[in-house]
């Protein structure tokens, strides 16, 4: 395929995966998780997915920094202020792309070791929001963990809702994507 047919293909990809993001990252699909916030979504997997099977790095991070920004303005994001808005949405999903560079690699421990990938970097985005903006909205126990230090809460808070979205996607990327590559005879 030339160049030009797989960037328009890549491109059509990406598009089909962030509808599919929001559509999963809507209200009416996730299961909330925790007080302030937090949720169990299957939002990250069409994008997990695409970034492995057929974005790479560059075009996996793309899609994921649209997806995010998407979420916030049309999809009911919540934040308290601009930068809040930058970490927990677009950097936080953007970094999910970094499953990317696992594109075409280890057949379905590229999406498992993806999938891995992308969940540790949305963590980490989350987890210095946490520290760096939500500072003043920590509670003293988490639960029923003592999380009067700021990383600490942030550790507890964003380690309990992203451990059942980075299980969810480390049981069902490696199983999409496997079956993605079938259909379209990639490994």
């Amino acid at each position: 395929m030339n160049t030009s047919k797989q960037r328009t293909l890549t491109l059509a990809e990406g598009a089909i995966c962030i509808a599919l993001a929001l559509i999963l990252g809507s209200d009416f699909a996730e299961i909330r998780i925790g007080s302030q916030g937090g949720s169990l979504s299957f939002a990250m997997i069409p994008l997990l997915v695409f970034a492995v099977h057929s974005g790479g790095l560059g075009w996996g991070v793309g899609v994921g920094l649209l997806f995010g920004t998407l979420k916030f303005f049309i999809g009911g994001g919540v934040a308290v202020n601009w930068q809040s808005m930058l970490l927990d949405y677009s950097l936080a999903y953007g970094a999910v792309g970094l499953a990317g560079i696992f594109r075409g690699k280890f057949g379905v421990k590229g999406y498992l070791f993806g999938a891995i990938v992308g969940c540790a970097a949305r963590f980490i985005i989350h987890y210095i929001s946490g520290v760096t903006i939500y500072i003043d909205y920590a509670e003293a126990t988490y639960l029923g963990v003592n999380t009067a230090a700021p990383w600490i809460y942030s550790v507890v808070y964003n380690g309990f809702y992203m451990l059942f979205n980075t299980v969810a996607a480390i049981i069902l990327v490696p199983i999409l994507g496997t079956a993605v590559s079938k259909i379209r005879g990639k490994s």
